[in-house]
């Protein structure tokens, strides 16, 4: 069984070939991704007209490429799996539209995928890991601790109340003039800094609901930062340190919060995982292993590779639901919001 998989919900053109592997494990067979990174850096974000063009330019190549570097044609394989939101609506169309019209040539059948189911079954692509599991879901664009329970059988213990952490991350970076994208730029700065030099907040600590803010720890290390402007590459690195200093700290305490709820919605986790670009931060990996192996866990993060958006995951989250018979028909919507997963049922978090 092999499934052919696009991505194109953001800045990263992406095709892929997945097919069932040993020990319930996914074989990637082929995994080209094309960032756009140089074409955004200039505007300092994502560009949503230039990110669409960008897919229209490359995606029948980087579909060819990755159909010939897994030595299938197209009538070889068992379906198509694309992203069909959430994202940038141009980028969404433009790979949604070409899914199905391979899927109509080829009469195989169309598997439209949640970006965000994609990045939550990761772990089984890379691991085989059993349900049930703990993910934290932590990108530009989103954070959330889901209880995750089979696939399309999802519960939402936390989500961000305001900014998601890779956004704030990205935001933090523009504050002190670093380099897009973000997130790597203030990891690297924070190496080199000390991260007691400033009293930034730890928001939401203690609070018994999973949810996170981190509006309030963005606006303190701006306050920080005019007060003693005009930064030296100092000040920077030690601002970068503080600010992800906080971040694990709040990451930790309300995935714990959220380790504590799982049972009441879903058992015994088999694991904590963590998926979406953010998770390819080393500081916040090294914390949730810790954490992970108090809690009597295993702690599954994907290879850098597959942090960031892709094909291969697409395509396992396609061959999950293939298997299921999960399939699609030529009306499936492209969307810019899909929800992926619920909130627990009025008092199951009780306790």
């Amino acid at each position: 069984m092999n499934v052919l998989g696009i991505e194109t919900t953001c800045d990263e053109t992406a095709a892929a070939v997945v097919a069932p592997g040993e020990d319930g494990r996914g074989l990637i067979r082929s995994n080209e991704v094309l960032s756009q990174i140089a074409e955004h850096a200039a505007y300092g974000g994502v560009v949503p007209e230039i990110a669409a063009r960008a897919h229209v330019e490359v995606l029948d190549r980087l579909i060819a490429r990755a159909l010939d570097r897994a030595g299938l044609g197209l009538k070889e394989l068992d379906g198509i799996a694309v992203a069909a939101g959430p994202g940038l609506i141009g980028g969404v169309l433009i790979g949604l539209v070409t899914a199905k019209t391979l899927s109509l040539v080829s009469r195989k059948p169309l598997l439209a995928v949640n970006h965000l189911e994609a990045h939550a079954l990761t772990a089984r692509l890379t691991d085989g890991l059993a349900f049930p599991y703990l993910l934290l879901l932590a990108s530009g664009g989103h954070t959330q601790l889901v209880a995750v329970k089979g696939v399309g059988d999802y519960v939402r213990l936390g989500t961000t109340i305001d900014d998601a952490i890779g956004e704030a991350f990205d935001k933090i970076a523009k504050l002190l003039g670093l380099g897009y994208p973000g997130g790597p730029e203030v990891e690297r700065m924070a190496e080199s800094g000390d991260p007691e030099r400033f009293s930034l907040p730890r928001p939401m600590l203690g609070r018994r609901e999973a949810d996170f803010s981190l509006s309030g720890l963005k606006t303190a290390l701006r306050i920080e930062a005019e007060r003693i402007a005009p930064l030296a590459e100092r000040d920077v690195a030690d601002l970068c340190a503080g600010f992800q200093a906080a971040v694990v700290d709040v990451v930790v305490d309300r995935t714990r919060v959220a380790l504590r709820a799982f049972s009441g919605v879903a058992g015994h986790p088999t694991a904590l995982v963590a998926a979406g670009g953010v998770s390819a931060n080393g500081a916040i990996r090294r914390a949730l292993a810790a954490l992970a192996g108090e809690a009597g866990l295993s702690f599954v993060a994907p290879p850098l590779a597959l942090c960031g958006d892709n094909g291969a995951m697409i395509a396992w989250a396609g061959l999950e639901r293939l298997r299921l018979g999960l399939t699609d028909d030529l009306t499936a919507p492209a969307r810019a919001r899909w929800p992926f997963a619920e909130k627990p049922a009025a008092g199951a978090l009780a306790g």
